[in-house]
């Protein structure tokens, strides 16, 4: 007999049960599912089942062959109809003989339940009332459990993978695809049901994190973010629609994520991250996911990671390129020990400037939220004293070994303490007008494609790109002077830069002219 197969003549179950004999057999559990004569308060006149078999047959036995081998039973067969029933036929029979009948129950209601799952097998019921409709019957079974003495929690009486109980109940989350897996299974979901995730950046990486971390079960998912949704978000962002933008990005993922499972609990922070708010924001999680496009976000992260003993998982992207790296607690090195000299924040491109294709930052969060499964799981392949550099052109990946400093938990405080804070270098005006009034200096350092492309009608703006005023000898007045550019970022970081150099006077437009557009349009 096969371990499992279809069946147009009507089921004995006294012959199949014969087959299954074994004198190292001690315990014997059956399913029989029966045709019944109403469903969901309809009466039904008869059955028709059909199956696409080549694929059923060869999922249905390694369904059996996973129930044999995960239970250790001595045997165990599956058979189910196909064509027309009438009401009281049997339709599917399993059974499973074991050593012990602990065994053959578990090993049972696995296999009724995964073929409802997994097996292609569609139903049409026929009413009284002369009407008719297919049901694919994947829909008729609740998630299931697949080890442990949480399987046999249900009702029998009221299980719906009998042939005539496909009750269309509100939809449940459903693990049953994840739960497959042996490092998964039940022990695995209930953990991953008391774990907790902060996401930090509902942009282009926090966007496939966080839907996967959702999708996968994780009880408690925290998300930080500030921004308003921008269309030009969306060729990267497919969480959120066109529709919304101008709404803040944070309320927006939570109701996605609630929509994608209900049984989510979702924490808000409509917030920049930053030193005054990184330690509260981050008690009370398990792993930490940076997805955030600032280098300063990224190291006020990992020295606060460092010093609570949380993991973290850090990515960033520039074009077609990403990179990515765990802090594991007290194991690996942490961001300052791989970039003990990182550059400023503006400095280099971030995706508003540089560019980027949608699917990139979607590659490096969806690796993130692979490794904080893997992290919370325990899973074996995590990543490890290395950063991980893929190169979307070519689709190449490198592992860099990294090393962990011997003073990792004191340097992260030591910089940190010698950062200056934005508070010091940015100042807020109405207008460039303003700006000039008071007696600032201004200048645009905005490259000449974005100053065409955007010019400004201020004859009081003197124009130096960025290089240019770093690097190419460029004197600064003996003034106070005010940088500007396209949304504050580079125009902080030259401004911090030129004070690190010893220009004390120098100041940075806080938001950029995006700011002074929001606020001439509000």
């Amino acid at each position: 007999m096969s371990l499992f197969q279809f069946s147009t003549e009507p089921l004995d179950p006294a012959a199949l049960r014969a087959v299954l004999e074994s004198p190292a057999a001690g315990g014997y559990a059956s399913f029989e599912g029966w045709v019944r004569n109403h469903n969901e308060g309809r009466e039904v006149r008869r059955l028709e089942y059909e199956a696409f078999e080549a694929l059923a047959i060869k999922e249905g036995e390694r369904i059996v062959t996973e129930a044999l081998q995960r239970f250790g039973v001595e045997r165990a067969a599956c058979v189910h109809r196909v064509g027309a029933l009438e009401i009281g036929e049997l339709a599917v029979w399993v059974g499973v003989s074991a050593r012990h009948r602990h065994e053959a129950f578990l090993a049972c209601r696995y296999i009724i339940d995964a073929v409802k799952h997994r097996v292609p097998i569609w139903k049409k019921e026929h009413y009284l009332d002369g009407d008719s409709g297919w049901v694919n019957c994947e829909r008729c079974a609740a998630p299931f459990m697949d080890t442990g003495e949480a399987a046999l929690g249900a009702d029998p009486a009221h299980h719906p993978g009998h042939a005539g109980a496909c009750a269309h109940a509100q939809a449940q989350p459903d693990y049953s695809r994840q739960m497959v897996l042996p490092e998964v299974g039940a022990a695995g979901q209930a953990r991953l049901a008391h774990s907790a995730a902060l996401v930090v950046g509902c942009g282009g990486l926090g966007v496939p994190a966080m839907s996967y971390l959702a999708a996968a079960g994780v009880g408690r998912l925290g998300l930080v973010d500030a921004d308003l949704l921008e269309a030009s978000n969306l060729h990267r962002q497919p969480l959120y629609a066109l529709a919304d933008v101008g709404r803040p990005k944070v309320e927006l993922a939570a109701e996605r994520l609630r929509a994608l499972n209900p049984a989510l609990d979702v924490r808000i922070h409509r917030t920049r991250l930053d030193a005054q708010n990184v330690t509260a924001l981050i008690d009370g999680y398990d792993v930490i996911l940076d997805c955030t496009d600032t280098i300063a976000s990224k190291l006020t992260l990992n020295d606060a990671c460092v010093q609570s003993g949380q993991a973290a998982i850090f990515a960033s992207v520039y074009q077609y390129e990403g990179q990515l790296q765990v802090l594991r607690p007290g194991e690996g090195p942490c961001l300052r020990c791989v970039w003990p000299e990182t550059v400023r924040d503006g400095l280099v491109g971030v995706c508003a400037e540089a560019g980027v294709l949608g699917p990139v930052p979607g590659v490096l969060g969806t690796l993130q939220a692979l490794e904080a499964l893997k992290w919370l799981l325990g899973l074996p392949g995590q990543l490890a004293d290395a950063v991980l550099m893929v190169d979307l052109t070519t689709l190449a990946v490198t592992r860099v070994r990294a090393r962990r400093a011997a003073d990792c938990p004191q340097h992260a405080l030591r910089r940190a303490a010698l950062s200056p804070e934005a508070a010091d270098v940015e100042l807020a005006f109405d207008s460039l007008h303003a700006a000039h009034a008071a007696g600032f200096v201004l200048i645009d350092i905005r490259e000449p494609a974005e100053r065409a492309h955007t010019p400004l009608a201020h004859p009081e703006v003197g124009a130096v790109p960025l290089a240019q005023l770093l690097y190419g000898g460029h004197a600064l007045a003996p003034h106070r002077c005010l940088l500007v550019c396209a949304a504050g970022v580079r125009s902080l970081a030259a401004a911090r830069e030129l004070r690190a150099r010893g220009h004390a006077e120098v100041y940075s437009l806080r938001g950029g002219l995006a700011a002074l557009e929001r606020a001439a349009t509000a």
